[in-house]
């Protein structure tokens, strides 16, 4: 279909009729300011906005995750297992031994 001659008929038909009283004034050019003004999302635009609708339940998984350890009862002191003195020990024991070889 051509597309110029598809345009001057319906400009021609446009023009012909007469304009509706029910549509109020400047209608056409307040529908065409609001779609200029829309934003057109940029490369980054979409991965920011989903951060931040992530952020607060991430806040909340991080204070519920923080409350439960601060409430939990604490089992290591039934025990006598010291991770860290383990860990020294363990690292250790080689420099031990060949000193007490020597």
């Amino acid at each position: 279909m051509n597309l110029p001659e598809l345009q001057k008929k319906l400009i021609a038909t446009t023009r012909a009729s007469a304009p509706d009283d029910r549509v109020p004034y400047a209608f056409e050019k307040r529908v065409t300011a609001l779609i200029q003004a829309r934003a057109v999302p940029k490369g980054f635009d979409s991965w920011v906005q989903g951060l931040w609708r992530a952020a607060l339940p991430c806040v909340a998984i991080a204070v519920v995750c923080g409350a439960w350890a601060f409430f939990a009862p604490d089992n290591s002191a039934s025990t006598s297992d010291d991770l860290s003195q383990n860990f020294d020990n363990t690292l250790l024991a080689s420099v031990d031994s060949s000193d007490a070889n020597q």
